[in-house]
């Protein structure tokens, strides 16, 4: 079991910036992990994600203006947003997979991001 907890959203202006965390009950080793985000409406999208070897990959509408990125030694995983947009508006989701077979896979509880003036 890994437990995630996220925090760091809340209400910003078109054009600001926030930094998501999500804190793993255990270390990072050996995990996958991404942030996902759903607005109003049944689809989760992926926004970022890192591999247990440091690869990343952004989906399209992050490149420019989203960064993912963990520490090992605080067990954290984050999300550095820049240059938001109203669009950007969603619960924020983190994701651990493991590197088990068959994997695992455990999400945090989300944390609303609102961009609007």
């Amino acid at each position: 079991q890994v437990q995630l907890v996220e925090s760091g959203g809340g209400l910003v202006q078109p054009g600001g910036s926030l930094r998501l965390s999500c804190t793993a009950s255990r270390d990072l080793s050996r995990l996958s992990m991404g942030w996902y985000r759903q607005a109003p409406g049944p689809q989760r999208e992926l926004v970022a994600q890192i591999s247990s070897s440091g690869f990343t990959n952004l989906a399209d509408s992050a490149k420019g203006r989203f960064t993912i990125s963990r520490d090992s030694a605080k067990n954290t995983l984050y999300l550095q947003m820049n240059s938001l947009k109203p669009e950007d508006t969603a619960v924020y989701y983190c994701r651990a997979v493991t590197a088990t077979f068959p994997p695992q896979e455990f999400w945090g509880q989300g944390t609303q991001v609102t961009v609007s003036s």
